[in-house]
């Protein structure tokens, strides 16, 4: 049966507690750094060779698909009532709102290193230490806002431009194709600096330190984010029925993409699942 994904402002305060104490959970038995290797071994950039899955490619929204439902097992498998919430950074937008609360994820970092010191993730409680990451650092950062050079999460317009564009996807099927939702949704632009970085990426900016590249994951707020990013793609589904995830099929012998992006019907590493097995959710989840 179908279970449900709410909000994360509607969680009751027992809610919070058994998702915080799931996600506390994994992390003792070591699963949850499974996934942060996991998220820092594919996400791989267009300058790099070979095939990219989980960023700049047709693949974000299946893949991230797949890896929230792995997690969501794994959480199931300490509490079966948790599901993992999202969070609507179109309307929950202050750093002081849900979910940056003491209850759920604590707040921003502190001025001098960016340490999170409030909330269940705070290293000073002794149980969330950063183990699997790019960089040396042990405590989970954030810099909510961008403190020194403010940013703003993306809005309900921005979401629409991306929600109304018809196409899935369009060639050269990476983070420089001007049109398309998927990269509309995934937020590679053209310029520098804040500009470039529309919705998903832009999210990602504004919760800074761990949030910034590969080792996202740290921080227990790219589930919220990326099941609300999940929340649109089913929307832009709903939206325009008749269209569907990009490339249908392989790309030919002189594609210069050609091995480097997943078709419809190929399987999607690191599961033997492929992206149209995963465009309907509804045997899995819904949303509240």
């Amino acid at each position: 049966m179908a279970y449900t994904r709410k909000d994360v402002s509607t969680l009751t305060a027992g809610e919070r507690r058994r998702f915080v104490n799931a996600l506390l959970e994994l992390k003792r038995r070591g699963e949850y750094d499974e996934f942060v290797r996991m998220h820092i071994a594919y996400y791989v950039s267009d300058g790099e060779n070979g095939l990219r899955t989980a960023h700049m490619a047709p693949s974000f929204l299946p893949w991230h698909r797949q890896f929230l439902l792995e997690l969501e097992r794994a959480l199931q498998r300490q509490d079966p009532s948790v599901t993992v919430p999202y969070w609507d950074w179109t309307r929950d937008r202050a750093a002081t709102s849900t979910p940056w609360t003491n209850d759920l994820l604590g707040g921003t970092g502190r001025r001098s290193d960016r340490q999170v010191t409030t909330g269940p993730f705070a290293y000073a409680e002794g149980r969330w230490s950063i183990t699997e990451n790019v960089t040396d650092v042990r405590f989970l950062t954030r810099d909510l806002g961008r403190s020194r050079d403010p940013i703003a999460l993306p809005t309900k317009s921005d979401v629409e431009w991306a929600l109304k564009d018809p196409v899935y996807d369009v060639p050269p099927w990476d983070s420089t194709a001007g049109k398309g939702f998927r990269n509309k949704l995934e937020g590679w632009g053209t310029g520098r600096g804040s500009v470039s970085w529309r919705n998903h990426n832009r999210v990602h900016r504004w919760v800074g330190g761990a949030m910034v590249g590969g080792a996202s994951v740290n921080d227990p707020v790219f589930w919220l984010h990326h099941a609300y990013v999940d929340l649109l793609w089913s929307r832009w589904q709903a939206r325009h029925r008749v269209h569907r995830y990009l490339p249908a099929g392989p790309l030919g012998p002189g594609d210069p993409q050609r091995g480097r992006v997943v078709a419809r019907h190929q399987p999607l590493p690191p599961w033997n699942v492929t992206p149209d097995q995963l465009e309907d959710h509804g045997r899995f989840y819904r949303y509240g």
